[in-house]
């Protein structure tokens, strides 16, 4: 039996709500999903609260959570170096997550900003995290295809992957920012990164419809990938994907395969039942 990490990303669920959440009712759901024994929780972000006017509340959630019966690390999400600084400020955020696309549409689309452009911003971020003695996520956008037409492959891939990596970044997830993958290409891009970077922790952030998520959650499996964020009951996604039915891969089955794999993983599973359903209530 290995182990196996898990992301929760309840802030990739709500962002893209249009109805404002009460930050009181965010507070309970991320105050429950804290008690599930998650690795990570992807909880919230310091962007432009134009950009994503749902995560505006960010600073008094954080300030709201009770961290003291749980092991599992807060993860924010960054666009800028302003917006890590503010994530700095709170000594409970351990993770500050990047997204950088290979894709230079999407990254326009995005941050409004080049590739390269994003490429000195995640320079300055990682120098900033790493004064602070913290972890740098850096979320590969387009990591396994894009629809734009721009260049793809799995040697592009592991080149961005050296590249990132030397700025001292350790971990780094593979994003299906638009549910293009499929599972031959997952295998493939896994079974080829995993040799090249073992020093890197290596994860995936798939987005897929419904009746996808399982085939892709095996296919990154098989290729060897122990790291996996997820959604509960597959919620959010990317609003720029062409089909709405693509969203997050459901935490649910991700727990599914891994407790038919026999994968041991941190969760506690009547404290996951018990955050299921709140989320019935909230979304």
């Amino acid at each position: 039996m290995s182990r196996v990490y898990i992301t929760e990303c309840p802030r990739d669920a709500m962002q893209g709500i249009k109805l404002f959440i009460p930050t009181d009712k965010k507070i309970r759901y991320l105050q429950a999903l804290l008690r599930v024994g998650f690795d990570i929780l992807d909880f919230g972000s310091f962007v432009s609260p134009k950009a994503v006017p749902q995560m505006r509340d960010t600073h008094q959630v954080v300030q709201a959570l009770d961290l003291t019966e749980t092991n599992t690390k807060l993860l924010s999400i960054v666009a800028n170096t302003r917006g890590a600084e503010e994530a700095l400020g709170y000594p409970q955020i351990r993770f500050l997550g990047y997204p950088f696309s290979i894709s230079e549409n999407f990254q326009m689309r995005n941050t409004n900003k080049t590739i390269q452009q994003s490429l000195v911003v995640l320079g300055e971020i990682a120098q900033l995290v790493n004064q602070h003695e913290r972890e740098l996520v850096v979320y590969l956008s387009m990591g396994f295809g894009n629809p734009y037409g721009d260049p793809w492959s799995t040697d592009l891939v592991s080149t961005w992957v050296d590249r990132i990596a030397s700025l001292g970044i350790r971990r780094i997830l593979l994003s299906d920012t638009v549910g293009v993958a499929s599972p031959e290409r997952i295998i493939r891009l896994f079974t080829d990164l995993f040799p090249k970077h073992p020093h890197v922790h290596l994860g995936a952030h798939l987005h897929a419809k419904p009746t996808e998520a399982m085939s892709k959650i095996s296919a990154a499996f098989a290729g060897g990938c122990r790291n996996f964020d997820g959604a509960i009951r597959g919620l959010g996604g990317c609003p720029m994907a062409k089909d709405a039915l693509t969203g997050n891969v459901p935490t649910e089955k991700i727990l599914s395969f891994l407790a038919q794999q026999k994968q041991e993983t941190t969760v506690n599973m009547l404290h996951f039942e018990s955050a299921f359903n709140n989320s019935l209530q909230l979304f």
